[in-house]
């Protein structure tokens, strides 16, 4: 493993407060670049403005916690990120009135300048019948995630802004804003604000993991992914596309939902069978979207109250791919006003619960005002 580039310094009983889930004392970090392995249990200081120097991985038995106010910035490039493993804690103690914010060290920061934040947890993802399946951690194979503990705890996350993720090495091997690798239900994530990001704004890879009050802007490839056996609820959550947006990719979507990975897997067990409410898909820009919602490869949505709003579409709901269409038990209730369709409204081959209903409102917005995004 690689050193740990933090100094720490020894503090008395009692001078910082552990919030959740122990009486033990953190102990604060006074240098104010970070990179390396956390492997104890390590607090920031929001009087200092941090600097990203390279990857951070808080590794088993680790526990990060960042307090309300803290501003980390990331220098330029792939190898800058944050990666909890398994094992490992993280604890964004954001608040509305001071959120932690993570972005771009440049004068003149832009999407993709910077990896994003990784969960890796234990909990189940699609795979064969009777095997407990793991996976690889796609910008750093050597960190697996997955296993059989639905219930994992990877931490708590609150308040968090994400700005310009999603740096790449390749086309194949790139971040999102927001990973969640095989993360269990007994992580806590509420109140993320994923602005100009590239590749996905979230993306749920396997696992338990339920979100709330998710909001996403101009993100350059999808606003919101499932893929590998997903089994949480999405609730709260709203994506947008600016005036003036465009994207590198060749297929951004609303959401894209995938049963197991890449489709080339199409007999596992445990595919994604999940929950989306109060969701709103907005398009403000002139360039097409490829579809709201994609929902393909054996996932089985739950969708309603999905309000879409605005701009062109090639098609609105597609339950079709050539490796497997979505699954037939799949329920969309969805409304759509001021879309340009190309294609077709609705594409569903094999008879899924596909409803409109006007009366959908999508997303409560309200709960957003924190992060100053004018609607």
């Amino acid at each position: 493993m690689k050193k740990t580039i933090l100094y720490l310094l020894m503090i008395p009983f009692g001078l910082f407060s552990c919030k959740d889930d122990d009486e033990s004392t953190p102990t604060p970090v006074v240098s104010n670049e970070l990179s390396g392995d956390i492997s104890t249990e390590v607090t920031l200081d929001p009087n200092i403005e941090y600097k990203l120097t390279g990857s951070l991985l808080v590794v088993e038995g680790g526990k990060l916690r960042i307090p309300a106010g803290t501003v980390i910035k990331a220098d330029k490039g792939f190898n800058k990120y944050i990666l909890v493993e398994q094992g490992g804690q993280i604890f964004v103690n954001g608040t509305a009135d001071k959120p932690v914010k993570i972005t771009s060290a440049a004068a003149d920061p832009k999407q993709g300048d910077w990896g994003g934040l990784i969960l890796n947890g234990k909990a189940r993802l699609s795979g064969p019948a009777g095997k407990v399946t793991t996976g690889t951690t796609e910008v750093n194979p050597a960190v697996i995630y997955g296993g059989d503990v639905d219930n994992d705890n990877s931490g708590v996350i609150e308040y968090l802004i994400l700005e310009y993720t999603g740096a790449k090495s390749s086309a194949d091997i790139e971040h999102n804003g927001l990973t969640l690798n095989g993360v269990g239900s007994g992580t806590k994530i509420e109140n993320v604000y994923i602005p100009y990001g590239a590749d996905d704004a979230v993306e749920f890879f396997g696992g338990s993991v339920n979100v709330k009050n998710l909001i996403v802007i101009d993100s350059d490839d999808d606003m919101f992914d499932v893929t590998q056996g997903w089994s949480g609820t999405l609730d709260n959550a709203y994506g947008v596309w600016k005036a003036g947006y465009t994207s590198t990719e060749s297929d951004p979507r609303g959401a894209e939902l995938d049963g197991n990975l890449d489709g080339n897997t199409p007999g596992d067990v445990n595919q994604s069978d999940f929950i989306f409410k109060n969701i709103t898909i907005v398009n403000e820009s002139a360039f097409e979207m490829q579809d709201a919602v994609k929902v393909r490869r054996g996932a089985k949505a739950h969708i309603t109250n999905l309000l879409i709003k605005g701009g062109t579409a090639t098609d609105l709901i597609d339950l079709t791919d050539g490796k497997g269409n979505g699954n037939a038990g799949t329920v969309v209730e969805y409304h759509h006003t001021g879309v340009t369709v190309k294609g077709q409204e609705v594409k569903n081959p094999d008879n899924a619960t596909i409803t409109a209903n006007t009366a959908n409102t999508g997303a409560d917005t309200s709960v957003f005002s924190w992060t100053g995004y004018k609607f």
